[in-house]
């Protein structure tokens, strides 16, 4: 019998190379976003769904269940960024809502409702996608800070809570990844991996996070949970 995973944001990215992964290892994979896929991954079964509505998201792990009768994986990856990038001092209350509204709101209980049904089931695991930006400071999109800081506490508040029934939660943590998000920025990062700002000098790839899903998801740490995978070419490490 096939593992079941769900991922959000699959519809392309980061999400689109978590699916290839998890497909190319024998997963079937449960791929939900807001909008149709515009970088679809042969095998992944798409739905339509908005991380911060019950409904959507209840709709769809019933018909998991329905179908498969099972969930082993949630990886919660949807992620939205400030629709217009403003220095702290003006940020506004409709940004914030926003992006803390999907990013950690929308993740939180969409975790809540699957740990529930792993609950019952008494196996499965959870991987939150967060970001460096969980901890290395934009004063120009703080919001997006704030909500990754925040996921990055569910996921060891989820951790706690599941461990007893077996069931671990992981953080994988990206960092200068190339995809559609970071389109707009792409001079600015080439120039600060040419200037050295990353260890292991290049952008990182969907693929790079699709495989340390896999490694986490597959069950070969499982003496960990609660921990931080840094995906970010090193960028953490504190240098002189």
């Amino acid at each position: 019998m096939k593992k079941t995973a769900w991922v959000t944001g699959a519809a392309r990215g980061i999400g689109a190379g978590i699916a290839q992964a998890l497909t190319d290892e024998g997963w079937q994979v449960i791929g939900s976003s807001r909008n149709a896929p515009s970088e679809p991954v042969g095998g992944v079964e798409y739905v339509q769904a908005d991380v911060t509505s019950q409904a959507d998201t209840d709709r769809v792990l019933a018909g998991i269940l329905d179908k498969y009768g099972h969930i082993d994986l949630l990886v919660n990856n949807a992620g939205v960024a400030p629709r217009v990038r403003a220095d702290l001092l003006e940020m506004t209350p409709e940004s914030f809502d926003y992006v803390v509204g999907v990013n950690l709101k929308g993740m939180f209980f969409l975790t809540q409702t699957v740990a529930r049904q792993m609950e019952r089931q008494k196996s499965g695991c959870i991987i939150n996608i967060t970001s460096c930006s969980a901890e290395v400071v934009s004063v120009n999109r703080g919001e997006y800070c704030m909500s990754k800081a925040g996921a990055s506490m569910a996921t060891k508040l989820f951790a706690v809570r599941l461990a007893p029934l077996g069931i671990p939660v992981y953080e994988i943590r990206p960092g200068i990844i190339e995809t559609s998000m970071t389109a707009g920025v792409h001079e600015k990062y080439d120039r600060l991996i040419g200037d050295g700002l990353l260890p292991i000098p290049r952008w990182g790839t969907p693929e790079d996070i699709g495989h340390a899903v896999t490694l986490l998801a597959e069950g070969k740490l499982p003496y960990m949970t609660g921990d931080v995978l840094n995906l970010d070419g090193g960028m953490h490490l504190p240098r002189l």
